[in-house]
């Protein structure tokens, strides 16, 4: 376990950060509804399943869907996005569970379907980008 996040395999101590760092520029683009930005966290063959399980194809098409769902239904809607394990899988590729907790746009929670996602991050020509993945909306944690 590091730092709350639950380690499996040899994750040598710069691919958890260049990794967290993926989630947490993926969270910061969310929230500030900026496509561009959230699209370049993905690879260019990516593959992508989001919570209304529309599967997207390639970084082109993640970013063109999100631009105007971030526009339209996503605009007033904000998430924080917690790393809870990280899973080696090879050489440069590793899998990673990540919880979503909706928040107002100062970052408070708030009422609403939480996330459960699973990303496939791996270390590509321009740097470490999520190759696969999956979004699925779930209901809150029961408190207790």
């Amino acid at each position: 376990m590091t730092n709350g996040v639950l380690v499996v395999g040899a994750v040598p101590a710069e691919v958890l950060e260049a990794v967290t760092g993926v989630v947490a520029d993926l969270e910061k683009a969310f929230n500030t509804k900026d496509a561009t930005a959230l699209g370049e966290r993905f690879g260019e063959q990516a593959s992508w399943t989001n919570a209304r399980g529309v599967r997207l194809d390639g970084r082109a098409e993640i970013t063109g869907f999100s631009r105007p769902a971030m526009e339209g239904f996503l605009r007033d809607s904000y998430a924080r996005y917690e790393v809870e394990k990280i899973l080696a899988i090879a050489e440069d590729v590793v899998a990673v569970n990540v919880a979503q907790t909706p928040t107002d746009a100062a970052g408070t929670p708030v009422e609403g379907a939480h996330g459960a996602a699973l990303y496939v991050v791996a270390r590509q020509a321009d740097g470490w980008k999520i190759v696969a993945g999956q979004n699925n909306a779930v209901d809150a944690p029961s408190a207790g």
